[in-house]
């Protein structure tokens, strides 16, 4: 796990302000290639629709009746013109409609994330601005002009706060850039994108860790020390002063 990660940091209008730290617990992981591969594949497989249908031998129309008699004509004996080897006839095995969504774990979606995310730390593509407040409306040649300022070519993912709706706008009419805020970031698009972009408050908001996890746990957990410790001096400050 690397100690010390950090990503370019720039304004708005694309001007270098530094670096931004990382944090490795998220973005300085060794990436699991083989948990990446299956949470990529149930994503996948949860869009497609499985609306696929075909006919068997007793949903196609006709074919009641036998074609000829069963023997004495010196023909192959045959009950129905709808039978899978006939023209016309209905398919044997085909596919039906059903439901292809896999049920993944939190846990792997989480490590997934976070060994994409490191994957593109570790190049180097992961970029950061400080904020889009400064965008009052969504202008596509804002999008493109920071695009130009940062350096950043190819496919781009941007991840943005809800109150960044011009941000995410404005990057939308880009055909090679996807524009999302924090909840729908997922390891596809962290893996189609060759450069990832956050705003700044986006990455505090995801270098928290998330509910459920051991580290939550221990942050509550000492969050709340901190707040017993204040509490005891705090009253005992009281109590001096009553004195």
């Amino acid at each position: 796990m690397a100690d010390k990660l950090t990503a370019d940091l720039y304004t708005a209008d694309g001007t270098s302000k530094g670096s931004v730290d990382l944090n490795p617990d998220i973005f300085g992981i060794e990436p699991n290639r083989d948990v990446m591969h299956q949470v990529v594949t149930a994503q996948l497989a949860a869009k497609r629709a499985g609306t696929h249908s075909t006919k068997t031998r007793a949903e196609v129309r006709g074919g009641g009746a036998k074609p000829w008699r069963q023997k004495g004509l010196g023909r192959a004996r045959h009950g129905s013109i709808r039978s899978p080897q006939w023209v016309g006839g209905g398919v044997a095995h085909g596919p039906k409609p059903r439901d292809y969504s896999q049920r993944t774990p939190k846990k792997m979606k989480r490590l997934a994330l976070r060994s994409a995310l490191s994957d593109r730390a570790a190049s180097g593509n992961v970029k950061v601005v400080e904020t889009f407040d400064a965008w009052d409306e969504p202008k596509t040649k804002n999008a493109v002009a920071l695009l130009e300022a940062m350096g950043v070519t190819g496919k781009v993912l941007l991840i943005a706060e809800d109150h960044e709706r011009s941000a995410i706008k404005s990057f939308r009419n880009l055909d090679h850039v996807i524009a999302s805020n924090l909840g729908q970031a997922n390891t596809y698009d962290i893996l189609w994108a060759e450069t990832v972009i956050m705003s700044q408050g986006t990455l505090a908001l995801g270098q928290e860790a998330p509910r459920g996890t051991d580290e939550h746990a221990e942050g509550v957990k000492a969050s709340a020390d901190t707040e017993v410790a204040v509490a005891g001096a705090t009253d005992a400050g009281d109590g001096g002063d009553a004195e």
